[in-house]
């Protein structure tokens, strides 16, 4: 197993590159920012002193959640272990993808888990939970996903519910009858392996027509990792909205504070030169309103003390707002920068592990916590990987490739293995038609000196495209005699479906089924066992 730093990466924030390598000395951003897994558990005291919610309350909501998605009883045991006054959640989260979404979410999973086993094996008690983020009403972000299909072409499976209301929470979307015509297309579309008829069924069980998408998702996930004990949260459910009344009221009493200050750590994260993950306007309020159709609609302030949302007249003060999330906290669900406040208001986390994103928005919306009076979470990046299975390696192999050649592209990965096929001869040739037209350049840009130095100037424009154009013919060459090699072209296109589809990393694109068609549960066993948490690298497991 080998590791890239996301510094070799591209498209990597300068933020989380920096956070990722010394996160101690962004601080001012980060209060509780740490080097290592290691140090997390000193914060164990901090978070418990903290901690207000009820927590049988807390529990017997996660029992009704998790019940519902049929969890395994490692899940419950865990329920139980924290209702114990001392115990720590290590919290993770994701929005509702379907079929669970992006390979990531696995990750994030697995390295929650690892970590509360890491903190059990050295003496603090912790359950690992899954946060899934319901609440989100952006379907068209969740309804695709992708599979690797049976001739290597990339498979995009894409579900738009038939009765879905626009501006619905995607928890509240109801599955319905394309569904099952979905995941036969799938399966007509990817290899037969010997437990496809398993996996297929599986599926169908999970995301069966009348089903809510929110509970689909959960229930997909759970059923993946059912002997890790992982715990999932639904922050939609009746009772944990209860025990979220103080928070909600609170953030909106202090929303014009809240506002302030996080534009100005935007303002200030941009002067240092890093990029605010989140705009957030002078109108901005932290907390979204649910209508009596269950639309989740954004509230925008519209006058010195009143807020309403573009969808509805009807306009309110704070403290009216304050009062309804008192008695009807249904209405409001967190805004991205609010979310994790009201989610470590809800657990007492010790630590949350997110994606290159979250950590760069956590350096916004630390301002939240300081101004609600909570302690900031420290932040970890999930463990990230890309699978090699052995064909691939295979293939890189052949052509000494390795994952940073093909961040090229792949007619750059093409071309260069084209260079290797040109004969000696026509290689030669071009290398000569590149010398003597320098050489005779030259000779003219002395003529033209002592004309004119206008005229040398010209010829300089004049090289560079002459130049140009005898690579871009030396390129199309290069192309021209590995196309006509219709395995390397196979090959090299399976590769990068694989590796680096849709040109990024796997780990955002490709579906966890997509592995499990092929290698069946211990394919889930096999990530877990390469986590390790003190590397903070891009690792690339072999297969």
């Amino acid at each position: 197993m080998s590791s890239l730093a996301f510094s070799e990466i591209p498209h990597q924030s300068r933020l989380f590159i920096e956070y990722q390598q010394a996160p101690e000395s962004l601080r001012k951003y980060y209060p509780n920012a740490v080097f290592s897994y290691d140090s997390i558990s000193a914060f164990v005291p901090q978070v418990l002193s903290n901690y207000e919610t009820d927590r049988n309350e807390l529990c017997n909501a996660l029992i009704d959640i998790n019940e519902e998605i049929g969890a395994a009883s490692g899940t419950f045991a865990n329920i139980e272990l924290l209702r114990a006054p001392g115990t720590v959640a290590v919290v993770t989260g994701q929005q509702s993808g379907l079929f669970t979404g992006p390979l990531y979410t696995i990750y994030k999973a697995l390295t929650a888990i690892k970590m509360a086993a890491c903190l059990n094996a050295a003496g603090t008690r912790a359950v690992p939970v899954f946060w899934v983020a319901t609440e989100d009403h952006d379907f068209d972000e969740v309804s695709r996903t992708y599979f690797v299909g049976a001739n290597n072409e990339l498979v995009e499976s894409h579900y738009e519910p038939v009765g879905r209301a626009e501006g619905l929470p995607v928890g509240s979307v109801r599955i319905d009858g394309p569904i099952g015509a979905l995941i036969e297309t799938i399966f007509a579309e990817i290899a037969n392996t010997e437990v496809s008829g398993e996996v297929r069924v599986y599926l169908k069980d999970v995301w069966a027509e009348g089903r809510l998408f929110g509970t689909a998702f959960a229930k997909d996930l759970a059923g993946i990792l059912s002997k890790y004990g992982l715990v999932f949260v639904d922050p939609m459910n009746e009772r944990l909205k209860t025990l979220a009344a103080p928070i909600y009221s609170k953030a909106i009493k202090n929303t014009t504070g809240i506002v302030a200050s996080i534009r100005q750590r935007s303002k200030d994260l941009e002067t240092e030169g890093y990029h605010a993950q989140v705009l957030v306007e002078d109108d901005y309020f932290p907390l979204f309103w649910h209508d009596d159709e269950g639309r989740r609609l954004a509230l925008r302030k519209t006058g010195e003390n009143t807020y309403r949302s573009k969808a509805e007249q009807r306009e309110f003060t704070l403290e009216e707002l304050a009062a309804v999330a008192e008695t009807e906290p249904r209405r409001f669900s967190p805004g991205v920068m609010l979310r994790p406040v009201v989610q470590d208001y809800l657990l007492p986390t010790l630590c949350y592990f997110g994606g290159g994103a979250e950590i760069a928005y956590f350096a916004q919306n630390s301002e939240a916590y300081r101004i609600l009076g909570r302690p900031v979470t420290p932040i970890l990046h999930r463990q990230s990987f890309t699978i090699v299975e052995a064909k691939h390696q295979r293939t890189l192999e052949k052509f000494d490739l390795d994952l940073t050649d093909l961040f090229s592209g792949m007619d750059t990965v093409l071309e260069n293995i084209g260079k290797n096929q040109l004969s000696c001869e026509t290689a030669r040739t071009f290398a000569e038609a590149e010398e003597v037209t320098n050489l005779q350049l030259n000779r003219l840009d002395q003529n033209l000196l002592q004309i004119d130095s206008t005229l040398s100037a010209n010829l300089a424009k004049r090289r560079r495209k002459i130049l140009y154009h005898i690579a871009a013919l030396r390129k199309k060459a290069c192309l021209t005699q590995v196309r006509r090699d219709e395995t390397i072209g196979r090959q090299i296109r399976s590769v990068f479906t694989a590796l680096l589809p849709n040109g990024e990393l796997q780990e955002r694109v490709l579906n966890v089924h997509s592995f499990l068609n092929k290698y069946g549960p211990y394919f889930i066993d096999w990530i877990y066992e390469a986590i390790d948490l003190n590397n903070k690298g891009h690792r690339i497991i072999r297969l």
